[in-house]
């Protein structure tokens, strides 16, 4: 799911799946593709978290006499949490953005709009709009993503 475009994907859930006998309306097959792909990029992201824990927490943890869900509770997410939430945030950034590729299905969205009015008024003046939200957007989840940043930093 990683190595190809989220468009491809959208294109092949709506498009190509239907020929194969399994059709989705636009949205749910949207929705399966952002959850398909983006599902993909946060394993991998907690994946490699999970391997920067030494494996000498685990072993203290069953001397300790944890149980594994107890081990993962309160020694690993802690920590792979402090690790992991700058890419988190990235992949967040991206998806905001990505969200903007439902219109090849044909999904009413914030660029279909603002295309649509540049074209009725003849202007691009919809378009930097549309840009402008989309910066508003992704400045907000920077400004969350510093402050959890700040509050989870090791080095305070």
């Amino acid at each position: 799911m990683r190595g190809t475009p989220l468009l491809l994907q959208l294109i092949f859930i709506y498009y190509v799946l239907p020929s194969i006998g399994i059709r989705l309306d636009r949205l749910p097959a949207a929705v399966i593709a952002f959850v398909l792909n983006y599902a993909a990029y946060f394993a991998e992201i907690f994946r490699g978290g999970i391997e920067t824990i030494p494996k000498g927490q685990y072993e203290a943890a069953k001397v300790l006499k944890f149980s594994p869900f107890d081990t993962v509770r309160y020694i690993i997410l802690p920590q792979v949490t402090k690790i992991v939430l700058p890419s988190v945030f990235n992949e967040i950034m991206s998806l905001v953005k990505d969200t903007s590729l439902v219109y090849a299905l044909g999904i009413s969205d914030l660029i279909l709009a603002s295309r649509t009015a540049a074209n009725r008024d003849a202007s691009l003046v919809p378009m930097f709009l549309a840009g402008a939200i989309y910066l508003i957007m992704i400045g907000l989840v920077t400004i969350v993503a510093k402050k959890l940043e700040r509050k989870y930093n090791y080095y305070r």
